[in-house]
């Protein structure tokens, strides 16, 4: 007996903007499902690692990459044959907005914001519910750099969603967003109080990245 198809989750933008898209003068119509645009969108528009963008979707890693392996045939094949792309149908679900992230990392030394992202002591992950800080808990921090560590994919697979940094490089921005996990940069204090001033909507990013090691260069 075949296995029952899990419905894969888009944003609410893809079905609303999507569904009536085509190109037009193409001499051939051929369907992208919903759930194709998704994986397309997470992963060359978004910039998300296939696992990162599974997650996204509520489905395995090797299902996003079936999926994905599909839309870019259905797609090189409208563009290199004229012919119409519509977007419809497809087994999904529509998930609702997050507005509030659930799990979210700090990197710690002595209980406050490391300033150095990349050789911090280590990271400190909150669960947040209902508006406040429900637990936390500890992560040990990777030798060497941290953007060419796995501990993006760590704090991912934990459920990380969200970086309270204070001084953090691009190198590591970048692997962090294709983790699926945003940064919010110049965090300085304690790690509970800068949780407490993002959760009261103080903390906001500064806008600014570590330029202190100049020469390293991640090419993430």
């Amino acid at each position: 007996m075949p296995r029952p198809h899990c419905p894969r989750k888009i944003a609410r933008t893809t079905a609303l903007e999507c569904a009536q898209k085509k190109r037009c003068c193409a001499q051939e119509t051929v369907i992208l499902t919903l759930d194709q645009a998704e994986a397309l969108r997470l992963a060359d528009i978004e910039g998300l690692y296939q696992e990162a963008a599974a997650r996204a979707m509520g489905i395995s890693r090797q299902t996003f990459g079936r999926i994905l392996d599909s839309a870019h045939r259905i797609v090189t094949d409208a563009v290199l044959n004229n012919k119409t792309i519509v977007i419809a149908g497809g087994i999904y679900t529509i998930k609702e907005e997050q507005t509030m992230h659930s799990k979210i990392a700090v990197p710690t030394k002595n209980g406050s914001v490391d300033a150095h992202f990349g050789h911090c002591e280590y990271f400190t992950v909150f669960e947040i519910g209902n508006g406040t800080i429900a637990s936390e808990k500890r992560i040990e921090s990777p030798n060497g750099c941290g953007c060419k560590s796995d501990i993006a994919s760590k704090l991912a697979q934990d459920g990380v969603t969200l970086m309270l940094a204070g001084n953090i490089g691009d190198g590591a921005i970048r692997v962090l967003k294709a983790h699926g996990i945003e940064v919010v940069r110049g965090a300085s204090g304690t790690v509970r109080s800068v949780v407490e001033q993002w959760i009261a909507g103080t903390l906001k990013d500064s806008g600014e990245t570590c330029h202190e090691h100049g020469e390293h260069e991640c090419t993430h």
